[in-house]
């Protein structure tokens, strides 16, 4: 038992002082001259803010967006460097005109940051297999088929980089976000699939998790239930009952880390360093949220995960159909 407790004193200490070196002698920057970067989802949140933060640091940005009000507003927020131009990753055309877009102007990318994305939420029995398929073809495929396209761009040139913004839904599973969850389970482990292939190529692939943040997102996830639950058919209301229901809402009202909702410029510094660092992480959990409360969660036994989230979740409530179950 004393090697055991001397083998994980060695272990601490040494990781201590690694993260203390780390700290005192960062590796340094790469210089963002000439250098291009491919940002999906650029309309709001996390792309929009990253566009404008590389930007100002010199970069070339080829910032993406779905609308084309987005598209007249971020290019008045650019330099004369940067193109702004309308994609939706679902759409394979779309991708291919983006190549020819990017083609133009460079054979060689920097870096790619799959960002575009939406949080559809909702209990399993509430959601149709479409609605679980919408959320992967924008969380995961569209990365997939962003990732393949532009791969030949990435590795033309040894040191460039991949960043997929995924979530703490990327490591820990909870309710009413299954069909989310779900697409950042998938997303972490294609990035590192790509990160294991691309090794002998140099090509970096890293992961933002972050946990609850200042974002539109957040914002819209409790109109996003009361419009789920209203275009339920009935049978499945009633199974459910207008009492859990309420509940739930009651639940997300409380949540305390969604009122503690944390800056979305700790995602952004955290993507300008996957971006521009030599040595750039494989994970990113910015903010204290993901660092120091869910990934711990995500490592005990799986009933205190589980009780934890059955009490700030709303599934404490009764459904109105367990009082019809049978022995």
């Amino acid at each position: 038992m004393a090697t055991v407790f001397v083998a994980v004193g060695i272990a601490l200490i040494l990781y201590v002082a690694y993260r203390l070196y780390q700290h005192l002698f960062p590796p340094p920057n790469i210089n963002p001259h000439g250098k291009y970067v491919l940002i999906s989802g650029c309309d709001s949140g996390f792309g929009h803010g990253l566009a404008i933060e590389l930007d100002k640091q010199g970069f070339n940005v080829l910032a993406t967006v779905l609308f084309p009000d987005s598209e007249e507003r971020l290019t008045g927020q650019l330099s004369s460097r940067a193109t702004v131009f309308c994609l939706d990753i679902t759409q394979q055309e779309d991708i291919e005109t983006a190549y020819e877009i990017v083609k133009k102007k460079t054979n060689t990318l920097h870096a790619l940051v799959n960002n575009a994305g939406i949080t559809k939420t909702g209990f399993i029995d509430w959601t149709s297999c479409d609605f679980i398929r919408e959320t992967m073809d924008v969380n995961f495929f569209g990365h997939i088929q962003m990732t393949k396209t532009f791969l030949p761009l990435l590795i033309s040139r040894r040191g460039s980089r991949v960043v997929n913004i995924c979530s703490v839904a990327g490591y820990m599973a909870t309710s009413g976000l299954s069909a989310y969850a779900c697409s950042k389970f998938a997303l972490e482990a294609f990035s590192d699939c790509l990160r294991r292939e691309m090794y002998q190529w140099h090509l970096h692939v890293s992961v933002i998790e972050p946990g609850f943040m200042r974002t539109p997102i957040i914002d819209e996830y409790e109109l996003d239930c009361r419009n789920l639950w209203a275009e339920l058919p009935e049978d499945i209301r009633n199974r459910w009952g207008e009492n859990f229901f309420h509940g739930f809402i009651a639940k997300i009202q409380k949540n305390p880390f969604r009122s503690n909702a944390e800056n979305p410029q700790k995602v952004i510094k955290a993507i300008r360093h996957a971006v521009m660092n030599t040595a750039p992480h494989i994970r990113y959990r910015p903010g204290w949220q993901s660092s120091l409360f869910f990934f711990p969660l995500s490592m005990l036994p799986a009933w205190l995960a589980d009780f934890f989230f059955i009490k700030t979740k709303g599934m404490d409530a009764i459904p109105t159909g367990i009082y019809d179950q049978q022995d």
